[in-house]
């Protein structure tokens, strides 16, 4: 690539969504390349797929007839995701790391690392779009809202949009796969993957226990009953079910138990019968300083659309924006599980404004856990 005609690096994952992304951007004739990214050093487990995804994308990048470039971010993944990742989990809390990775890795350490290479534009298989308007960019959400994956994109800013190009913004998956096997690319069937890389296939406890050891406490009722015995209150996060472990209770029907509270400093787990437990009803939740991809708030109050998990449908709510930069949302209506660490994301239609971590919310029984720490 000549500094007069930089082009595109494509950020390969051995994936069929970042295949069809490098063939789409390719045909037209522009000048691309591949690199894939090592994010995770071997731990010796086998669980890992990344050396059956590095094979994949050399073998697109060859069909394509592209180079391929490799870089290893698992020391810059550990710093900048895992650690995080496990002091969240450590305080009781429930992190997305596919937040962190996007910033701090795909968005931040391949964009430099392609500007290294001569590069003046990344590119990914995210399900997402970019657009200029009035002199902004903006990240918006894609045309296949069961793809959609601005969710996990709301903490990038303008300078890494400006920079940035979603080939597959506009289409739907079947669209993906069946381009992917027209053009007889050895990804096109190739499942989808999954969860989070470190993790892969196995079991999320086992793993989490090599880094926090278990610590057996109680698990209660929303009433103080002990029903049970946990391994630990960072493996669970509310609204789960599975784990727990909890058979037949006497005087109790025979329901599901799910986590609905979690008491870290006296390792006290609570559960409640019922996915639609009153005590997983939250209106109100608090954030962390709030990322804005315009740079700034629309105002200092304002209305809009949220997300607290990924996939979950748009909910109406009131943002107010405290000096400290952190939000106060008011939902419309009741909602259920919404987690502290987890991220809530702010969207005007398909604009996605930004976003933050969640910090606490209104649910009675947390508000029960801080009062009674205070």
């Amino acid at each position: 690539m000549s500094a007069a005609n930089p082009g595109t690096i494509v950020g390969m994952s051995g994936g069929v969504d970042s295949s069809v992304a490098a063939l789409l951007l390719q045909r037209p004739g522009a000048s691309i390349a591949g690199l894939f990214m090592d994010n995770w050093a071997d731990d010796g487990s086998g669980e890992c797929r990344a050396e059956d995804d590095r094979r994949d994308a050399v073998a697109v990048c060859g069909r394509l007839g592209i180079p391929i470039h490799f870089r290893d971010f698992s020391r810059e993944y550990w710093d900048g995701v895992f650690s995080h990742f496990l002091a969240e989990y450590a305080a009781g809390r429930t992190p997305n790391p596919d937040v962190l990775c996007n910033r701090e890795i795909k968005f931040r350490h391949f964009l430099d690392a392609a500007r290294e290479l001569g590069a003046d534009a990344i590119a990914t298989g995210h399900y997402a779009r970019v657009a200029r308007r009035g002199g902004r960019w903006e990240l918006l959400r894609a045309a296949d809202r069961d793809k959609d994956q601005s969710y996990f994109l709301h903490q990038l800013g303008q300078a890494q949009l400006a920079a940035t190009r979603f080939p597959l913004g506009e289409m739907t998956k079947p669209d993906v796969r069946r381009i992917a096997a027209e053009a007889g690319l050895p990804t096109a069937r190739k499942k989808d993957s999954t969860g989070i890389c470190f993790i892969g296939e196995r079991d999320f406890r086992e793993f989490l226990g090599r880094y926090l050891p278990a610590m057996t406490g109680e698990i209660r009722d929303p009433q103080g009953r002990v029903l049970g015995e946990h391994p630990g209150v960072f493996y669970f996060t509310l609204g789960q079910r599975e784990g727990l472990q909890l058979g037949g209770i006497r005087g109790r029907e025979a329901a599901p138990w799910y986590v609905v509270g979690k008491d870290v400093a006296r390792n006290i787990l609570y559960v409640d019968q019922g996915s639609d437990s009153p005590w997983l009803q939250s209106t109100t939740l608090h954030s962390e300083r709030a990322h804005w991809i315009g740079d700034s708030a629309p105002s200092a109050r304002f209305e809009c659309q949220a997300q607290t998990r990924y996939r979950q449908p748009p909910e109406a709510c009131e943002v107010r924006v405290g000096d400290d930069g952190g939000l106060s949302v008011r939902f419309a209506r009741g909602q259920r599980a919404v987690t502290p660490g987890q991220s809530i994301v702010l969207y005007e239609e398909d604009v996605c404004l930004g976003g933050a971590v969640i910090e606490r919310t209104d649910a009675a029984l947390e508000r029960a856990i801080r009062d009674e720490a205070a």
